[in-house]
């Protein structure tokens, strides 16, 4: 699902929340310290129109700020964020990477920093005017991921995945920057996000059903990617009743790079409408399948990914070791953070023959 907010003006607007959390917990970025202070922020889907609230502690119409850090949890709320009423008045929003939010605007991808220092505007970074591939469409984005932690260091790339079969990039911090056109040929990527592999070096997208993965180089991006079949192994033994559950879930992939190990893991997120407020379905999560992946393809399903944990939103997905206070000291468990749900899930506890 896209996340661009900028809809005509007659509908319904969804609020932006933030979550801010260690910059190292983005994708492609340095190795863990868990002595830094340093945060940035990771935009999720607040509520639309105020309805019933999945992810905040407050009911107010408007969105919350949550922080996040490897020493403290705090919330503020809408009123008291002077970011956050800045952020409620950006166009065009899409999600967040590695601190920065996108903004698209009269097909100007826009990269503003999140932070809270309120003596100093905030540094905005203006892309190159986007170029609309043949049969294809740059209004509806589905994410954007970047290389680096900032836009303005020589080497990052900003790749942005648009629904349908068109992925750009482009090295904003160069002078003569222009966006590079991919056309994708297989639809299993048409809906899909793009995440950065820092071990790699590469942006990767998972196709639909999780079944195939497609990766460009930096270096050589081409409208042919690398691919790689997926061979699913150790698939836990599921009962006729939990299979029938399953079937009739909305089922997401994503991709997701630890920090600290750099394993890689795929989650197979299995939701369903739970109930209908306002309108607006919400959904839950009924079921949650880690794979960890190997160099041959091999994607072995586990419930025991070690002493970390997965983070998952509509914006980004990290996984982070349980001793930082983002875990709350919780380990071998997925998180799940939207505005249908904020919950955990404990791997090892989930039963399959029931």
């Amino acid at each position: 699902m896209s996340l661009l907010l900028h809809q005509p003006s007659k509908l319904c607007f969804r609020k932006p929340v933030l979550v801010r959390s260690s910059p190292h917990l983005s994708n492609g970025l340095s190795s863990l310290s868990l002595q830094t202070h340093y945060q940035c922020y990771v935009l999720i889907c607040a509520d639309p129109c105020g309805g019933k609230r999945g992810i905040a502690s407050t009911r107010r119409s408007g969105g919350f700020l949550r922080t996040l850090s490897f020493e403290q949890w705090e919330e503020m709320d809408e009123n008291d964020g002077k970011l956050l009423k800045d952020l409620c008045k950006e166009m065009g929003t899409i999600g967040s990477s590695n601190g920065w939010l996108p903004t698209l605007k009269d097909g100007v991808l826009r990269l503003r920093e999140m932070n809270l220092n309120y003596e100093t505007d905030p540094k905005r970074i203006l892309l190159p005017p986007l170029v609309t591939l043949p049969h294809c469409q740059t209004q509806y984005v589905t994410n954007v991921a970047m290389s680096t932690s900032s836009p303005e260091e020589e080497d990052c790339v900003v790749a942005v995945k648009f629904l349908g079969p068109q992925l750009s990039f482009c090295r904003p911090a160069q002078s003569n920057s222009e966006w590079i056109n991919i056309r994708m040929t297989d639809p299993c990527f048409f809906s899909s996000p793009v995440m950065f592999s820092k071990k790699d070096d590469m942006f990767r997208i998972a196709g639909s059903g999780g079944h195939l993965i497609g990766s460009w180089d930096l270096q050589n991006h081409s409208n042919n990617p690398k691919l790689q079949i997926l061979r699913f192994q150790n698939l836990p033994k599921l009962s006729e009743t939990k299979r029938d559950l399953l079937d009739s879930c909305y089922t997401s992939e994503h991709l997701v790079e630890s920090i600290t190990t750099s394993e890689t893991f795929i989650v197979k997120l299995y939701r369903k409408t739970a109930e209908i407020v306002k309108g607006i379905p919400r959904k839950k999560t009924e079921a949650i399948m880690v794979f960890r992946l190997d160099e041959e393809g091999n994607a072995v399903y586990t419930q025991d990914i070690g002493d970390q944990s997965i983070h998952l939103t509509n914006s980004e997905a990290f996984c982070v070791p349980s001793s930082s206070s983002l875990c709350l000291r919780r380990p071998n468990f997925v998180k799940i953070l939207d505005v249908d749900e904020d919950r955990y899930i404990k791997l090892p506890k989930q039963k399959w023959d029931c």
